[in-house]
């Protein structure tokens, strides 16, 4: 009887950590979609998943919570991170709709799944919490393999196809065909040389500035920015950060600093000088 009655109810522990981080999950999920920058959506995105993670190992989904973490949080969505941070995506890229209608389309099928997804679970009822022991009867790792590759094969390879398809189908839309033949490495120095550019490589950013980050453009030692600093598709957004102002007020203060020195080195040598012949 008593065993009956814990598959039926809940212990205080986990009506907590259910109500917590399930606060935290769908704080995060919101956060993704309404956040302006995308850096903090990716935050707010890897904290949900996080937290998923610590659902499935709560529930007994040890190789499932690892994998959460260390593959999805840990790898994919820090590389969507770095990614978008080297990139500058900012708040203003998605303001620009390349296909009309296309957020009043996204809104109904938002809404109209989420009145399916509300409609199946309120019709869902559970009554039996049986099959986790005996999945995980040899091991969690074992009973998850046993039934990807028994029960559903089928759903996890066409699963597998879709996500293929959809990376190639990525890299497809992305691919541009060269019109003309890609000019040499000796061809493009011979150019820059002809048309009297920037011969050498061109300066890192941030360099004599405050700060080091790909939007930030390098400071001459007059304290002027270099444009060639920073990335070109970044020049042509105007996404360069300017701290110009601010470097060259460090820059006084370095040289007043300077000067305020040297001139207690000139006076100090002429000081102990006299004190030398008065002591005479």
């Amino acid at each position: 009887m008593s065993a009956q009655l814990a598959a039926y109810s809940t212990s205080t522990g986990e009506a907590v950590q259910f109500w917590v981080l399930g606060t935290v999950a769908v704080l995060g999920a919101l956060g993704t979609v309404l956040m302006k920058r995308a850096v903090h959506s990716a935050l707010s995105l890897a904290g949900t998943m996080i937290v998923l993670a610590v659902f499935y190992l709560a529930n007994g989904a040890y190789f499932l919570g690892i994998v959460q973490i260390v593959v999805y949080t840990g790898a994919i969505m820090m590389l969507f991170l770095f990614v978008v941070m080297l990139v500058g995506v900012t708040a203003a890229d998605s303001l620009k709709e390349t296909i009309k209608g296309q957020r009043w389309l996204a809104l109904l099928s938002g809404v109209g799944f989420g009145v399916l997804l509300i409609g199946g679970i309120g019709n869902a009822s559970l009554k039996d919490f049986d099959g986790l022991g005996q999945a995980n009867a040899n091991g969690n790792v074992e009973g998850l393999a046993a039934l990807i590759f028994t029960k559903y094969v089928f759903a996890f390879e066409i699963t597998g196809a879709l996500l293929i398809t959809a990376a190639v189908g990525a890299m497809v839309l992305t691919h541009r065909e060269r019109t003309e033949r890609a000019k040499t490495q000796r061809e493009l120095s011979e150019q820059r040389v002809r048309e009297g550019r920037h011969v050498p490589p061109l300066p890192a950013p941030g360099v004599y500035a405050r700060h080091n980050a790909v939007d930030i453009a390098g400071l001459l030692p007059d304290g002027t920015p270099a444009e060639l600093t920073v990335n070109k598709t970044l020049r042509d957004r105007g996404q360069i950060r300017d701290v110009s102002a601010e470097a060259l007020n460090d820059l006084r203060a370095l040289e007043q600093r300077a000067e305020e020195r040297l001139e207690r080195t000139g006076i100090e040598p002429a000081h102990f000088k006299r004190t030398e012949e008065a002591s005479k």
